[in-house]
């Protein structure tokens, strides 16, 4: 086994070891999910953390690591008589984005359980994750079933296994850490709210930070034992003190005037529920035992809000997380006018405000040198507060973002700002799909209605029991049945097959030239587009954006599940210059061409934003025209989104939508309520589907 990086060497992300240690001191705050750009030692710090926990006494043999003072009598295992056990590690178990559910929740043997009567279950990682530590990195890639049973066991402290009747039980209580770039694709609101805190982390901008996490790694890459040697000391004191911490928590007393102000801060801050109270609750406690006090103070408040309410504060996937600490501060001076507990001077760790509260940053186990040699180990003193606070980017509304420079030769507008989005009539793919489970269009999927039965590929996930008798009664005489049981074999098992909803890639392709470029018009447009964007966020989908103006086409963003990317790109989307319409689908044609042989089962949408008009080169029209045949020729499913106004229609979006195979709707019937089923299917060429 590889000797893990030591906590206590990470320099800075202040915010992301307070939050671990928190966790580590109070499980019951619910977890943290960690944000920031690759690199940034998400994953490094948790795995560290794990042996900075305590060691965990467990019932000798059992796979659901029941605690031998009060053994499960539920547990699967059991039951289990109170005796002295074992001791182990605390485990850090790592979920991979590919888990299938059975490997998560755990498998039952559903030919044993017909046959013989039998619950014969095998674990899966929520059991093995029982008293330890449950690591999904990139868990805004999982599977949204997944983070459903994910966070259920964790709310509820058991997982519980359904398959026919046949019901499991077990005790699934874990700190649960997720870790996720915000580039890849958000978590939905409901799911980030069931994560107790949340941290952002960045990349420190300080040369000497930097430069002393480079020496610390290059040290531990070259004598990892010798490295972790080198720390024990601290790595020692740190689990003495989450040990102590653990000991102090249930006598650390929450007083009337500290929930005034908890209570006081979610409602100024407009959190939806009441989880954000409880979790405030909670965090501001475990402050208090890291700190060694009995009582929580103002300032805990302060800490548990910077951690526990950022991410509950976004209202859509274009906003960025974060929370206004003069605000903060003003409403707890307001809530203290009304209590006598606690005081409200940023005194405390982490009073300067640079978000959540600072742990005590180790010394190393040697005097801190800002003058070490090159590759020399021994820590820097490194400066107080990473660089975690994040720089919020993405909105998709607003002046605020930032303009391109205008390119050589062309005739370029500043950029304008989007019109307020809007709820979007659904657009979906016809036919019946296999991909990524999803919220748009038909398809196959593990989840949904029972449309059949088949035999299994692989193991058994979703048994049709009607399919499964019908196909083992005709052989009982034959297999020598006597008694009541019926005599099942493999053979006879079959898999439920079942229908539901599939995301899909939504490519869109956006005319800014000039004859979109009046400026109220191009507004409305950017608006449309972004309520399609926040449409496909809903229904998670793959987002891509094609613009084409002047001369050629562009990929301004690649095929991706980060909406609030688009988003951001699509408001510094500049405008003016000719129209060259047959790019900008030639152009989504080259994409889409590698997006199926990248990822064949996710079908495409494409979603073209224009009034028609093409110039440039010979009789242009007519190019675009043959451009639209090629994607109907592959029977891509599309439609117009047609922005001609004016008096005088010229009807060439309506003329393209043919060409492409699909239909056509204006910016006005584009909105659900004005629609009348236009593009409720929409059609693609032959619908070989």
């Amino acid at each position: 086994m590889s000797t893990p990086y030591p906590f206590t060497a990470i320099v800075g992300q202040d915010d992301l070891r307070l939050g671990l240690l928190l966790n580590a001191v109070s499980p019951a705050v619910g977890g943290v999910l960690v944000r920031g750009e690759k690199g940034t030692a998400k994953s490094t710090a948790v795995r560290a953390l794990a042996a900075l926990m305590p060691e965990v006494p467990v019932v000798s043999g059992c796979r659901f690591s029941c605690d031998p003072s009060a053994p499960d009598p539920a547990c699967p295992d059991g039951p289990h008589e109170a005796g002295p056990g074992v001791s182990r590690p605390a485990r850090t178990v790592e979920l991979p984005v590919g888990a299938s559910e059975d490997r998560l929740v755990g498998a039952l043997d559903i030919e044993r359980a017909l046959s013989e009567g039998v619950k014969a279950f095998e674990p899966g990682l929520l059991a093995d994750a029982h008293r330890g530590i449950l690591y999904v990195d990139e868990v805004n890639l999982l599977h949204d079933h997944l983070v459903d049973l994910l966070l259920d066991a964790a709310a509820m402290g058991a997982s519980y296994v359904e398959r026919e009747g046949v019901s499991v039980r077990h005790a699934a209580r874990f700190l649960l850490v997720g870790t996720m770039n915000p580039e890849e694709g958000e978590l939905r609101p409901q799911l980030l709210d069931r994560f107790g805190l949340t941290v952002e982390v960045a990349a420190s901008r300080d040369t000497d930070q930097r430069v002393e996490v480079v020496r610390r790694r290059l040290a531990y890459d070259d004598d990892p034992e010798g490295f972790a040697a080198r720390w024990a000391r601290e790595e020692t004191a740190l689990r003495e003190r989450i040990a102590a911490a653990r000991v102090l928590l249930p006598r650390v007393v929450l007083g009337d005037g500290v929930l005034r102000q908890i209570a006081a801060t979610c409602a100024a801050f407009e959190v939806d529920g009441m989880r954000a109270d409880i979790v405030m609750a909670r965090t501001a406690t475990a402050l208090a035992a890291w700190a060694g006090r009995e009582e929580v103070t103002a300032e805990d408040v302060r800490q548990a809000a910077l951690l526990a309410l950022p991410h509950r504060r976004r209202r859509n996937p274009f906003d960025a997380p974060g929370l206004d600490e003069e605000k903060l501060d003003d409403t707890l001076r307001e809530a203290e006018g009304d209590s006598d507990d606690g005081d409200g001077d940023d005194d405390g760790p982490g009073g300067g405000g640079g978000g959540g509260g600072v742990p005590p940053q180790s010394g190393g186990p040697d005097a801190p040198d800002r003058s070490a040699r090159a590759g020399d180990d021994t820590p820097a003193d490194a400066p107080a507060g990473g660089d975690g606070s994040g720089s919020g980017s993405g909105s998709g509304s607003g002046s605020g973002s930032e303009q391109r420079p205008a390119p050589a030769g062309g005739a370029e507008q500043a950029p304008v700002g989007a019109s307020e989005p809007f709820r979007a009539k659904m657009l979906s793919v016809p036919g019946l799909g296999e991909g990524a489970a999803g919220r748009r269009s038909r398809a196959r999927t593990e989840h949904g209605r029972t449309t059949g039965a088949r035999r299994p590929e692989g193991a058994l996930t979703k048994l049709h029991l009607a399919a499964t008798v019908q196909a083992a009664a005709p052989h009982q005489r034959a297999r020598g049945r006597s008694g009541r049981g019926l005599v099942v074999r493999r053979d006879d098992l079959r898999q439920a097959t079942r229908e539901g909803r599939e995301g899909n890639l939504v490519l869109f392709v956006v005319d800014a030239s000039g004859s979109m470029a009046a400026r109220q018009r191009m507004g409305a447009v950017k608006g449309a587009v972004l309520s399609l964007l926040l449409d496909a966020y809903q229904r998670r989908d793959k987002v891509g954006l094609v613009t084409f103006r002047g001369k050629e086409a562009e990929v301004a963003l690649p095929p991706t599940s980060s909406v609030d990317a688009a988003a951001a790109r699509l408001e510094s989307l500049p405008t003016g210059g000719r129209t060259p319409l047959a790019a900008g689908l030639l152009k989504a044609h080259d994409v889409l061409r590698v997006e199926r042989m990248r990822d064949p089962s996710r079908r495409p949408l494409l979603v073209v934003v224009t009034d028609g008009r093409a110039t440039g080169g010979p009789d242009p029209v007519a190019l675009a025209a043959r451009a639209g045949r090629l994607h109907a020729a592959e029977g891509t499913a599309s439609v117009v989104v047609d922005c001609e106004t004016g008096v005088v229609r010229l009807g060439l979006a309506a003329q393209l939508a043919r060409e492409l195979g699909g239909g056509a709707v204006t910016l006005h019937e584009l909105r659900a309520d004005s629609i009348a089923g236009l593009v409720k299917d929409v059609t693609a060429a032959g619908r070989a589907a």
